[in-house]
């Protein structure tokens, strides 16, 4: 099977926006820490997450996205628990394939928090070390705020994977915190003087 690098070579091979580049790392340390959690197979887990929307950039009709990943992913031998987790965060696919499996609930999951949080922490300087889960809670109240993430898909992500969503808010900070240099979300540094 494929490895992480080959995983991430595809994905930047096929997305260019480096916002999506970041939602997938984001999305990837997520399944990474769940994996741990579970005691499930880290690799698998993180990948699935950094692949998950892998086609998107260049097939964004819904109709498509993840029916092309699923094809790439085939094709390059990647492992069919990471192709239908893939399949299965899409919603028009839930007859063909429906998160019935704590990997597939985990990506769903992780999905749209991930970009919650992303978008609660660039309002605060671009500082997600310390992030509360208050603040996350607040933003997703507002309408308007970070209008792409589909609120009933956060609190129904939570709620498949069986946990708290804000046990699930504050799982995810810490994972994304772990790699917050990455993400461009570690804060304004304080330039320490001569």
């Amino acid at each position: 099977m494929p490895d992480r690098e080959d995983a991430y070579r595809l994905m930047t091979e096929h997305v260019k926006s480096e916002s999506l580049q970041k939602h997938m790392l984001s999305v990837e340390v997520a399944m990474r820490f769940y994996a741990r959690k579970y005691g499930e197979d880290e690799e698998v887990w993180a990948m699935t997450g950094l692949l998950h929307d892998c086609d998107y950039e260049e097939y964004p009709d819904l109709q498509e996205h993840t029916q092309v990943a699923a094809r790439w992913l085939s094709e390059h031998g990647y492992d069919e628990r990471i192709i239908y987790a893939i399949l299965a965060h899409n919603d028009l696919n839930e007859a063909s394939h429906p998160r019935n499996d704590l990997l597939s609930k985990a990506l769903y999951a992780c999905d749209e928090i991930t970009g919650m949080v992303t978008a609660t922490s660039l309002v605060r300087q671009k500082t997600l070390p310390g992030l509360q889960v208050s603040s996350v809670r607040k933003k997703m109240k507002t309408k308007g705020f970070a209008a792409g993430v589909n609120r009933e898909d956060l609190v129904k992500g939570a709620e498949e994977l069986g946990v708290d969503l804000d046990e699930h808010i504050a799982f995810v900070i810490e994972a994304m915190s772990s790699i917050a240099d990455r993400l461009g979300l570690a804060g304004i540094s304080a330039v320490v003087a001569d």
